[in-house]
């Protein structure tokens, strides 16, 4: 196998949540960009149903399903529908996620439970539900969206997100640990941490703490949205198939100060 067959995702199906706009759509577009038929839902269907208009224009088959990661019941949903529709599950992304802004001393209990059960809740369930079908098949990838925040502490004056922050953290240990319970099963679970991307939701925070941010990202700017697709893609494809349960960073360099 060469590197460019490696890469080659031609008759997988791939699953992104969340994917119906921002960074998720654009890890959906790298991987159609290299054949993968892709499934994407949010509660936002109509997001993702335009989303998958789109994709579909590179070759590649689409659905788009309405979903709220907090419910099994709309999970198990939805996986059945993709076995329905292509009658197997390759790769699942957790992407989605939401967050709360304030100070942790006065931060509510009930943004606190919301944020944790998108985030991390959320990214369990559908491991969960995606992992039985991947532990039949004897095959799978789960990719977690988890971010630079979740390994450093923020401060105040660039980003005040306390339970964000641990959610992410959750997701990288529950990476690393379900990459070791599922490899018996050649299943791999590796994580991508995205540093500062310009996104609907990080646009107030990048607006108001610009400055302050830049300073502690040594490429001195923004992650560009292209600039997701070729990690998601390695970690999705054969070319990383001797890989599990790392962190990507994709942060110009702010893990490393």
């Amino acid at each position: 196998m060469n590197a460019r067959e490696m890469f080659d995702l031609n008759g997988k199906v791939a699953i992104v949540t969340g994917g119906g706009r921002g960074i998720g759509l654009k890890m959906a577009e790298g991987l159609a960009d290299v054949g993968a038929n892709i499934v994407l839902c949010s509660r936002k269907v109509e997001n993702c149903q335009k989303a998958a208009r789109d994709l579909e224009k590179l070759g590649v088959k689409t659905l788009a399903m309405a979903c709220d990661v907090k419910s099994p019941a709309g999970i198990q949903g939805v996986v059945d529908k993709i076995l329905e529709e292509f009658g197997r599950l390759d790769i699942l992304v957790n992407n989605s996620g939401t967050t709360w802004g304030g100070p942790a001393e006065d931060y509510p209990l009930e943004s606190w439970e919301k944020v944790m059960g998108t985030n991390m809740t959320g990214a369990f369930l559908f491991s969960q539900i995606a992992g039985r079908v991947m532990i039949r098949q004897k095959s799978g990838n789960i990719i977690n969206i988890a971010s630079v925040m979740g390994v450093i502490g923020t401060e105040s004056d660039a980003a005040d997100a306390i339970a964000y922050s641990t959610s992410k953290g959750a997701l990288i240990a529950f990476t690393k640990d379900l990459a070791v319970k599922w490899a018996k099963y050649n299943i791999r679970v590796n994580a991508i941490a995205p540093g500062w991307f310009p996104t609907d939701m990080t646009s107030w925070v990048l607006d108001q703490h610009r400055k302050k941010i830049l300073s502690l990202v040594p490429m001195g700017r923004f992650g560009e949205p292209e600039e997701i697709k070729g990690a998601v893609v390695y970690l999705a494809s054969d070319a990383s198939r001797y890989v599990t349960g790392i962190l990507l960073p994709v942060d110009g360099g702010q893990l490393a100060l």
